[in-house]
């Protein structure tokens, strides 16, 4: 080794081969510098109390925290899943002991009714016809809710044939193959409601609920005898309420809709809620391509002023005009050059309308106060008074107008 290396190596720090000082310096002395400056920390931090239930308390708490949450997750999970499992089935156990306690607690007030009437056709051949359909016990002594065109058969009468007085009606009671003869108390046809009675004592009388307060969603059964097949049950649901239906004859009802399934026969049924209380009348349903499901009822609420009256007088007392009328719209207005009103065709001797002093060709316009343009509209506000009560029309007369002061009399 020359001088020049040798003074090299002393220079930068080289003995023989190797450094003086490369890994000792360089990193064995720093690392154990740093665990003894650690520990002196650590032991120091120890050494206080507060310092170490930190270090050591929220230590071992978040390591508690964390496998308890682990614990808890997964046993949160079986539970979960097992008390749903089982939720299920006692909710699938209630719901059926429900039903059938529901079923049981209604089927024997609910009846079977079959009419028979004679018919004439056109051509003056003569027949005989039956309908049937369901009602309602309403009393323990044997009157009996159900429909007008169950058992009121003119409704059934067309161009072509002629339908007479109904010349039997026949109820057949839950469990009892008896066909008890029915007397028709009174029939309504605006409502579609009629009361007809049975001569038996000790009947069950169906409860009846508050339609009022029936919500969409909520359960529903209808109970009857459609297309034969006596005390039929069938669930499900209220679809809409105050549901305003025109039916083929062009009366108009505000109606209880179901997914239930009506069909002929389940007529003067009962559509049932939850509690086994009555709230609506089935009376009809919507049918033909692509309709499922969407029958109507009329609510119970509706009926009980209507079956009173049909029961203490054989009839429903309603306030009266005494006109015939037609609805003039923008069409007819412009082309007959009439206000948009409610044209008065005719005026009954002796009525309401008479005594009033409206003359055909008069056109209401309005009736205290509110603007009318469709008989509905009229017929609206008029049954919402009693018989007796005054009301003042707003007319056109000739292209004048004027008030006239009417005094509701009894439909004759």
């Amino acid at each position: 080794m020359d001088d020049f290396e040798k003074s090299y190596k002393k220079a930068n720090g080289f003995y023989g081969d190797k450094p003086k000082t490369s890994f000792g310096k360089s990193v064995v002395f720093p690392f154990v510098s740093g665990i003894l400056g650690a520990t002196l920390v650590v032991g120091t931090c120890f050494g206080v109390p507060q310092i170490k239930e930190k270090l050591i308390g929220e230590t071992d708490t978040l390591a508690s925290t964390t496998i308890n949450k682990e614990e808890s997750s997964s046993n949160s999970s079986v539970q979960n899943n097992t008390s749903l499992d089982s939720a299920s089935l006692i909710s699938l156990s209630d719901y059926s002991d429900a039903t059938a306690a529901i079923a049981a607690k209604v089927q024997p007030s609910v009846v079977g009714i079959t009419v028979e009437y004679s018919v004439n056709s056109f051509f003056n051949q003569k027949g005989s016809a039956t309908a049937s359909g369901s009602g309602i016990i309403i009393t323990e002594d044997g009157y009996i809710l159900t429909n007008n065109h169950i058992v009121n058969t003119s409704t059934a009468a067309s161009s072509y044939y002629t339908v007479s007085e109904a010349t039997s009606v026949k109820v057949y009671l839950y469990g009892d193959s008896t066909a008890y003869d029915a007397t028709i108390v009174g029939t309504d046809d605006l409502t579609d409601l009629a009361v007809i009675k049975i001569d038996k004592t000790g009947l069950p009388a169906a409860e009846l609920g508050d339609s009022d307060t029936v919500k969409v969603g909520s359960f529903a059964m209808a109970i009857g005898n459609p297309l034969g097949l006596d005390n039929s049950v069938t669930v499900g649901t209220v679809s809409a309420v105050n549901r305003e239906v025109t039916d083929s004859e062009g009366k108009k009802f505000v109606l209880i809709q179901t997914d239930a399934a009506i069909n002929s026969g389940n007529s003067g049924g009962a559509l049932v809620n939850s509690y086994g209380q009555v709230i609506g009348i089935n009376t009809l349903k919507l049918s033909g391509d692509g309709v499922e499901g969407i029958g109507f009822a009329i609510p119970i609420n509706s009926t009980k002023d209507i079956y009173t009256q049909l029961i203490n007088d054989g009839k429903v007392k309603r306030p009266y005009l005494g006109i015939g009328c037609i609805d003039i719209d923008e069409q007819k207005s412009e082309y007959y050059n009439l206000p948009i009103g409610i044209y008065i065709s005719e005026v009954e001797d002796f009525s309401a309308a008479q005594k009033a002093g409206l003359k055909p060709g008069d056109v209401i316009i309005a009736v205290d106060g509110t603007t009318v343009t469709t008989r509905d509209e009229l017929d609206e506000i008029k049954y919402s008074h009693s018989i007796g009560d005054k009301i003042t029309l707003k007319i056109n007369r000739e292209g004048k107008e004027m008030d006239i002061e009417l005094t509701l009399a009894e439909q004759p």
